[in-house]
């Protein structure tokens, strides 16, 4: 699978994002793409899964295949779901390490931080630093691997 990495998909989104004259436009926008997201099976709806910190529900699921990690997710709220979304197109597909070292700049340059409220702003902390968490495993399980061949 080629990807692109991860700045090139950061500043897509800089790019994206200044298309639009208002807020109310880019938050449009980040609702679409949550729509975009596919179906989380409900299978995976549980409360292990569940990100702790958000106001809203929102699942989050990982697997690792071939030395890159690979997210789902689903939220029960619209603007939730466009922002993991959005985490989700920058992150997934990426190795542990690039995932763990991500700076993810483009956030704060479409000003994301300063248009969420707190508790959204507190929300998307967390889903960032479970991907993260995700990411240290699996790159702790695969360096145990290596050590024991």
């Amino acid at each position: 699978m080629n990807i692109k990495p991860i700045h090139e998909i950061e500043k897509e989104i800089i790019e994206d994002f200044a298309l639009f004259d208002s807020w109310e436009d880019k938050y449009e926008y980040i609702i679409d793409m949550g729509k975009k997201l596919p179906v989380l099976d409900d299978a995976y709806k549980l409360d292990e899964n569940k990100i702790k910190g958000c106001q809203s529900t929102v699942w989050l699921v990982a697997s690792y295949e071939d030395g890159s990690v690979f997210f789902k997710a689903d939220s029960d709220a619209v603007i939730v779901k466009g922002l993991i979304s959005m985490l989700i197109k920058v992150l997934s597909g990426h190795s542990p390490a690039e995932i763990i070292e991500a700076r993810l700049d483009f956030i704060t340059d479409i000003g994301m931080m300063t248009h969420l409220a707190q508790t959204r702003s507190n929300g998307l902390l967390s889903m960032i630093k479970q991907m993260k968490n995700y990411a240290i495993a699996f790159q702790t399980v695969s360096t145990q691997k290596t050590d024991h061949k």
